[in-house]
């Protein structure tokens, strides 16, 4: 099993917040099959999670019985295709906005901009627009990343409590990935104070060498952590390319938060 298919941490922390725990643990097992790569035996489910394994059995029956998920014929789990058109009228919605608030960006700065989202455990990219230069950054949607070495995925992590952020890393662990990764609890709750009170994240090269990045978080609320940000090569992404980045990065920001409050009301 992969450090993909931990339970969504925050999504089941919700069970006290005043939610229907049935509804909450359904969207569990969906989120934990899809970070599990689309399907997954029913002990990795099982695993991935802190639901009761009759009560997986139960639910897991009735997404098959209304095809939200399927039951393959080695007996593994897969997600189903009424889940399609939810993500076609999901990126309708949400899709566009972004794609239209990412091109800005990165007319303004020259660098390659990303849309994230709080993912299970990890950071999740559902955006991007490549940068026009030929050395840019490249990241493919729907790759999962982890959290305490990106600029997105610390933006996502400063949107929630310590408690929320210990448990993730607890799970999933804080590997260096380069001389410059953050690789202690204390580090990272130091660096998501600064973040949280400065409004902004900087990867310096902690995912990979050579490569900067900065972030803002999206004031979206607890239904759907986000982040936007730019990324580039570090020769580019020098210091005055970050400060005129930032306010351009938080007016997206709002205006994706808007989009998203208008188009759920």
């Amino acid at each position: 099993m992969t450090q993909d298919t931990t339970r969504a941490a925050v999504t089941a922390s919700g069970s006290g917040s005043g939610g229907v725990q049935s509804v909450q643990r359904v969207l569990d097992l969906l989120e934990i099959v899809a970070s599990g790569g689309g399907q997954m035996a029913v002990g990795e489910i099982a695993a991935a999670s802190s639901i009761p394994l009759p009560t997986i059995h139960r639910l897991l029956h009735t997404l098959v019985e209304r095809g939200y998920m399927r039951q393959l014929p080695n007996r593994r789990y897969a997600l189903g295709f009424r889940l399609v058109p939810l993500g076609i009228a999901a990126h309708a919605v949400v899709g566009a906005t972004a794609q239209a608030m990412l091109s800005e960006l990165v007319q303004q700065l020259g660098e390659t901009a990303n849309l994230a989202i709080l993912s299970g455990d990890h950071a999740e990219y559902v955006a991007q627009v490549p940068s026009h230069h030929a050395m840019r950054m490249f990241t493919e949607v729907g790759r999962r990343v982890e959290m305490h070495c990106t600029g997105v995925g610390k933006a996502l992590l400063a949107q929630l409590d310590e408690h929320q952020v210990h448990t993730i890393v607890d799970r999933v662990g804080m590997p260096a990935y380069t001389p410059h990764t953050l690789t202690t609890e204390p580090q990272l709750d130091a660096a998501l104070a600064v973040i949280r009170q400065q409004g902004y994240a900087l990867d310096e090269q902690e995912q990979e060498t050579g490569v900067r990045c900065v972030a803002v978080p999206i004031p979206a609320g607890p239904a759907s952590w986000m982040a936007v940000s730019v990324s580039g090569p570090l020769t580019r992404m020098t210091d005055d390319v970050v400060e005129r980045a930032v306010p351009l990065l938080q007016s997206a920001a709002a205006r994706i938060a808007d989009e998203l409050a208008g188009a759920t009301q």
